[in-house]
This record gives structure tokens, sequence and C-alpha cells, in this order.
């Protein structure tokens, strides 16, 4: 394993796509619910203990070698609605293009035969670690990041925010993301021995409604 590969798995500027999403920052700020860093603070917090820690437990679950159609039905039943399943396959099959090309991979190789529209970027992220020679414990670091990161940073454009106070809040947040990245390897342990019923399901109900009305916009900056 090297651990170098987690920097290029996790940089920013790895071609996967997530650039172009917001994680649903565009929809609170027009909804009022981001306008500053403190709100912004909430906002990353409520996504990490919510969808973010079931992301983080599918691609630890991946890393450890789960079987990646199961996980990515498990995910497709985890994410009510329509407009973010769609996101999480574009993601997935973008980062999917990446990781084939970064680090060529038979099990990469197969789920996107299985899945040629995509699957849902955790389980791809996952699979991507374990092909980089990574493990759980870095697949989980890499979605939980990934999770507040791309919010802090499409605020800074949306509401001109300074970047300064944008990296402070990822911060802050970073002994959370530390609890939450072991609690996503703890459960993907107990995925390989129990099966995938036992991923948590916590809901986000302003992010998936969030969503639905952000895909219907006419004009927006980001995908997602």
């Amino acid at each position: 394993m090297t651990r170098a590969a987690l920097l290029v798995l996790a940089d920013g500027r790895f071609p996967a796509g997530g650039h172009a999403h917001s994680g649903g920052a565009e929809a609170a700020v027009r909804a009022g619910r981001i306008t500053d860093a403190a709100s912004l603070e909430a906002f990353c917090r409520g996504r990490l203990h919510t969808s973010g820690v079931v992301a983080a437990c599918v691609a630890a679950a991946a890393a450890l070698g789960v079987d990646p159609g199961e996980l990515d039905r498990a995910a497709d039943a985890r994410t009510p609605s329509p407009a973010l399943r769609v996101a999480a396959r574009r993601l997935g099959r973008q980062l999917m293009r990446a990781a084939r090309a970064t680090w060529p991979s038979a099990e990469l190789d197969a789920l996107a035969a299985l899945f040629p529209k995509g699957a849902h970027q955790p389980v791809v992220l996952g699979l991507a670690a374990r092909a980089a020679g990574l493990g759980p414990l870095d697949a989980a670091y890499c979605s939980l990041y990934e999770g507040v990161s791309g919010p802090a940073t499409a605020v800074v454009r949306l509401l001109g925010l300074d970047p300064f106070d944008a990296t402070g809040v990822l911060a802050r947040l970073s002994d959370e993301m530390d609890r939450v990245a072991q609690e996503a390897v703890e459960t993907g342990g107990r995925v390989v021995t129990d099966g995938v019923d036992v991923l948590p399901a916590r809901s986000a109900p302003l992010l998936e409604i969030g969503a639905e009305a952000h895909a219907a916009w006419a004009v927006r900056l980001f995908a997602s």
C-alpha cells in the first residue's frame, strides 16, 4: 500500500467530476440556509452525519471486497431522491473513467461492464481505493472529505465567502470526520460478515427536497 495514492484520489484536481457539483449547497444558499461560515459549517456537519456516513460506509465496504452489485442496490435504496441518484451515478461514471486510467484493475473493469451508465459514486470510490492499494479507512476518509469539501468550495463561488473561512470550516470538522471514518470502517467490516442490510440509512430530507427543486432550475451554477 502506498499512502501517497490517497493524496491523488482525494485531490480536488483528480478528474472525477466533483468540481461540477455543490453537494446540495447551491439549493441551500438559494433557500437561505447557508449565508456565512457558521451556517456552512452547520450544513457540512449535517451532511457528514447523514448522507456522508452512509456513503463512507458503502465506500469502506467496497474497499473490503463486498460485492459491488449488492452495494450499488443498497446505495440506491438509501437515496430516495431521483435527482440525487442520477447525480451519484454520473459522478460514479466519471470517477470510473479517471480511476481505470490511473489504476487499471479487473474489478473496476467488471464494475464498468455491470453498470455502463455508472454505478453509485461511493461504490466506485471504494473499488478505486482498492485498486490503488488503499484500505477501507482511506476510502472512508476520501468519501467524507469530498462530502464536505465540495459544498465548502461551492459556497466560495456562490456567496463570495472568504476561502480562508471555508477552509476553517473543514478544519473544525476534522475531529468529527475522524470519528465517522472509524465508524464507517467498523460498519464495512460488519457488512462483510452480515450483509448490506447493516449499512446505515440515515436520511437528510432537506438535501433530498433541495435536490429535486435544484434539478428543475433553468439556470444553475452546479449540476447538483
